[in-house]
């Protein structure tokens, strides 16, 4: 068993989560091979879309330019593929849930891309940590995503 993430990455930031989120995961294996891996595939510009056939966990920051996301609108930036490829097809039926990220400097918009995605596409809002995350926070998700893969 495996732990299908799909993410986007601009800065970098969900990039090196993933990156310690799959180290971690793999020592999680080594010591009990009943815990699972992760399989981590990025989506950009580039990728070319295809249709999901396994439950996936979806993983994005939250970039704005323009608006709050509260009370007068939100213009998303830069992160619109991934949310386009969840609706491709059926994509968003195989989507057990979203993970966000972002600055918690920006108070209400912190994952707030992650929680516009839960809303609109139909499944929960996982969990969350800022920027590059911490050990911690690595864990934390990683026992979120089990749990949650355990649920169905």
């Amino acid at each position: 068993m495996a732990l299908n993430i799909r993410y986007i990455s601009i800065e970098g930031n969900t990039r090196n989560f993933i990156q310690h989120l799959t180290e971690y995961a793999k020592q999680q294996h080594i010591a009990d091979t009943n815990q699972p891996e992760v399989n981590a595939v990025e989506i950009s510009e580039q990728t070319d879309f295809t249709h999901e056939t396994v439950p996936y966990f979806a993983f994005v920051p939250t970039y704005l330019d323009g608006g709050n996301g509260i009370d007068n609108g939100v213009k998303e930036l830069m992160t619109n593929v991934l949310g386009e490829y969840i609706a491709y097809g059926n994509n968003r039926q195989h989507c057990l849930g979203v993970v966000g990220s972002g600055n918690r400097n920006f108070n209400e918009q912190y994952c707030l891309t992650a929680r516009r995605y839960a809303n609109d596409y139909g499944f929960p809002f996982l969990a969350d940590y800022e920027l590059r995350g911490t050990n911690a926070d690595v864990k934390r998700v990683y026992n979120v995503l089990v749990d949650r893969t355990n649920q169905i």
